[in-house]
Parts: structure tokens; C-alpha cells; sequence
């Protein structure tokens, strides 16, 4: 139990949502909501007003969503946490959450344990995500460091190792890639192994597929 009272704002556009909100924190020593908005053009300069330590926000509002609204907390009221409420456990919802600043991320359908851990966490400067939440986080993390890998390995090629490897993922033969770019058999057979060599693929499906990943070729 904290000995200080975490003082939370809640913005939810459902007024049983609120409450609901305030129930569970109130209803154990340490919590106070110190201010309530229905609309998302009301957070912020209720927010100035209170300078609560947690907010907790709704991601769907009538006018800004949550994540433009934690951004605009992120600006005018830098030492508030930011908890986002919702019943989206999409990733890209809670990516581009954390990019605008979100410390937490819980879904509506939480136990109200759960809840009042997760305002404690975000005020005492941690990191909380509902257990699917946090599952689908780490594999979008996990898709992106991928994604940047090849970018890395792309960025290996020379200009025209390049283009050998578009010729190779358009399922041109070695003589029709040295006539397209006016090189020989042979070099191109050279360039062939050192794209292979340097991305660590072997087979041409894979490296098609690596192309096509990486945008050098569109479907």
C-alpha cells in the first residue's frame, strides 16, 4: 500500500465507465480522483489544473483520440503518468501508445486488482501492460528489430548487387539479368553469390521473399 495518495484523473466519454473508475481506486486507502472528463478537449487543461499524477485515459473519445491526447500530456504536463484504458488490445493501438508517451496499457475488461496495480506501477515510474497486451507488444517489437535487421542487410548491397537481386526476385535467369543490365554471365553469377553470401540466404525463394520484405520489389 502506497503511503502517499496517488491523485488520478480519469477521462472516459461513458459516464458508468468513470465511475466505475473511481469505485475501484477509492475504494482502497492511497487513491484519490481529483478530476473526471467526459470530452478529450477537456483533459488537458484539466490536467494543468490538478497536475494529477496518473491520468487515466480512454483511447476512443469524441474529438482527439487517447494517444493524441497523451501527447499533448506528454508536452504540457511531462511529470503526469499516462495509463491508457481500452478494450483494443490491438498492436498497433499500443505502439503507437508508447510512442506518444503512454507509460501503461490495460484493456477495459481488467479485474480492478489489476487496475489499481497498474496506476501504483505507472506512478512509481514503471512500465504496465495487461498480460495480452504486453504479449502482443513484444511480438510487434520483435517484427520491427527484424524489419530493421533487413533493413541493415539490405544497406550491405551495393548498387548493383541490388539490382541483381531484383532481377533474381523477378525470376530472371542469370543470362536475361546480364542482358537487362548489360554486364556479363559471369559477373553477374558473381554477384549472385556475394548477395547470398552477405544476407546469409541460399535459396531464391529466399530471396525473393527478403525483396519483397524489404520493398526493393513489389508484388
Amino acid at each position: 500500500m502506497s503511503e502517499t495518495t496517488i491523485r488520478v484523473l480519469v477521462a472516459d466519454d461513458h459516464t458508468v465507465v468513470r465511475e466505475g473508475i473511481r469505485y475501484v481506486l477509492e475504494r482502497e486507502p492511497g487513491f484519490e480522483v481529483v478530476a473526471e472528463a467526459a470530452r478529450s478537449a477537456d483533459v488537458v487543461a484539466l490536467a494543468e489544473q490538478h497536475r494529477p499524477d496518473v491520468a487515466v485515459l480512454d483511447i476512443s473519445m469524441p474529438g482527439a483520440s487517447g494517444i493524441q491526447v497523451t501527447a499533448q500530456l506528454r508536452q504540457r504536463v511531462p511529470e503526469t503518468r499516462i495509463l491508457i484504458l481500452s478494450m483494443y488490445e490491438n498492436a498497433e493501438y499500443v505502439l503507437e501508445s508508447v510512442r506518444a508517451g503512454a507509460h501503461g496499457y490495460i484493456l477495459k475488461d481488467t479485474a480492478a486488482t489489476e487496475l489499481r496495480r497498474a496506476v501504483r506501477a505507472v506512478q512509481e515510474g514503471e512500465a504496465f501492460f495487461s498480460p495480452p497486451v504486453a504479449s502482443r507488444l513484444t511480438a510487434a517489437v520483435r517484427g520491427e528489430l527484424e524489419r530493421e535487421q533487413q533493413s541493415g542487410n539490405l544497406g550491405s548491397l551495393t548498387p548493383r548487387e541490388r539490382e541483381v537481386l531484383q532481377g533474381i526476385a523477378r525470376g530472371l535467369t542469370n543470362k536475361e539479368i546480364a542482358a537487362t543490365l548489360g554486364i556479363s554471365h559471369r559477373t553477374v553469377e558473381t554477384h549472385r553469390e556475394s548477395v547470398m553470401r552477405k544476407l546469409r540466404i541460399r535459396t531464391v525463394a529466399g530471396l525473393t521473399r527478403f525483396a519483397l520484405e524489404t520493398g526493393l520489389v513489389s508484388e
